[in-house]
């Protein structure tokens, strides 16, 4: 089992699938933001590894639910709506930055 190996496996990548205006508003720390309208387009250049954990987030849950369906539409395998911003944060325990 090589390094590179173990390291993909445990690649774990937080998106925010909200608009500009609302993730400019404040969103979980080490997020990545990719609106829901563009996720189909730009998930590949964010996370290429089909097998890496994607948590996605909204403001309530709805759109992160949308994302997921397209991304395993797509071939992802561990996709996970986390809900909206605010219980993610705290089921999560990720700090909310502005």
């Amino acid at each position: 089992f090589s390094n590179e190996a173990l390291a993909e496996t445990e690649s774990k990548v937080i998106i925010d699938v909200r608009t500009e205006s609302e993730w400019a508003g404040g969103h979980l720390q080490g997020a990545s933001h990719i609106p829901l309208s563009e996720i189909k387009n730009k998930i590949k250049f964010f996370e290429p590894n089909q097998d890496a954990e994607i948590m996605l987030y909204c403001r309530s849950g709805n759109r992160s639910g949308k994302a997921k369906t397209i991304l395993e539409d797509m071939g992802y395998t561990n996709v996970k709506n986390i809900g909206g911003i605010s219980s993610a944060s705290n089921t999560f325990q990720i700090k909310i930055i502005k």
